[in-house]
């Protein structure tokens, strides 16, 4: 029948290209933000643990995936305005187009719900409140505040650290004074982590009409000076988990090397608000948080 033959289609025409589709989808989850997520997760798992449980650890590490995926998603949706007016972000997958805004909504409450529902199911109830706080804080209090007040930076560290509680409640199903030394740690890191991030792209964030302290204090004195005070103040309390026990002198030893060090790149930044001292302030944070979660893995082992 002739209904029944197949129209060829012509040599270069456009075809759907599934790669790309993953990768934006997966660019959709914030992958950066993930595997901090993830790495602070199974280093308090293992290190609440003191018979390492697999499956448990297992289903702890994807419901926390899950989450934060979901919520890296729906922040992207929220944020799809200001994400087109900025160079940084302009070519993310929603604000390029090539997902769409019901696309991402989608996938991303979907996620969420999942990755909420899943952590309460086989993780715990308080893993599972951790995780849908960290959900409610990133997405409703952290990402409207951005477009009112510089001060989202420090109430959105309060979520960004969540992550780093649920790997040890799920072992110990209570947080503790040990739980809230692991947690101070993260929040402290990441005030000069974001604000070295947000003096480098400071023009695109005014653009975007962010009022973060870099665009109300173009002289970066003030930003300078608070990524200096975080920085400081991290020293002490990176070696807190050392004194209740929780980790041995290895990690002391580390913790306290690699606090200065950070320190020290907090100082630069402070006493000169260049793009290249912010860079390197970055840099420092960077490799700062993965070193001293290892340092913390190996001393437990």
């Amino acid at each position: 029948m002739e209904s029944a033959i197949q129209t060829p289609i012509p040599a270069g025409s456009p075809s759907f290209d599934w790669r790309q589709l993953l990768r934006d989808f997966y660019d959709l989850s914030k992958p950066g933000i993930g595997f901090y997520s993830l790495l602070t997760t199974a280093t308090s798992f293992w290190l609440a643990s003191h018979q390492f449980n697999l499956a448990l650890f297992i289903q702890t590490m994807v419901a926390t995936a899950l989450v934060t995926c979901g919520g890296g998603a729906l922040n992207q949706v929220l944020e799809i305005e200001a994400d087109g007016q900025m160079r940084r972000t302009e070519n993310r997958p929603l604000p390029s187009g090539r997902v769409t805004l019901v696309a991402g909504l989608i996938f991303g409450v979907l996620t969420s719900i999942a990755g909420a529902i899943y952590m309460v199911e086989f993780v715990g109830a308080l893993a599972g409140i951790l995780a849908i706080a960290t959900l409610v804080g990133y997405l409703f209090v952290y990402t409207p505040l951005k477009k009112k007040t510089h001060l989202s930076t420090l109430i959105g560290a309060f979520p960004g650290a969540f992550p780093i509680l649920i790997g040890w409640v799920a072992v110990r199903q209570s947080i503790g004074i040990e739980g809230w030394s692991l947690f101070a740690i993260l929040f402290l890191w990441q005030i000069p982590h974001f604000l070295a991030i947000a003096w480098m792209y400071r023009k695109d964030y005014a653009r975007a009409g962010f009022p973060m302290l870099t665009v109300i204090d173009p002289e970066g004195g003030r930003a300078g000076f608070q990524a200096l005070i975080y920085a400081l103040a991290l020293i002490p309390v990176s070696l807190v988990p050392s004194l209740l026990r929780v980790t041995g002198p290895v990690y002391f030893a580390g913790a306290l090397v690699l606090g200065i060090g950070f320190a020290i790149a907090a100082f630069r930044t402070a006493n000169s608000q260049t793009n290249t001292t912010a860079k390197q302030l970055l840099f420092a944070s960077i490799i700062y948080l993965p070193v001293l979660m290892a340092l913390m893995a190996i001393d437990k082992m």
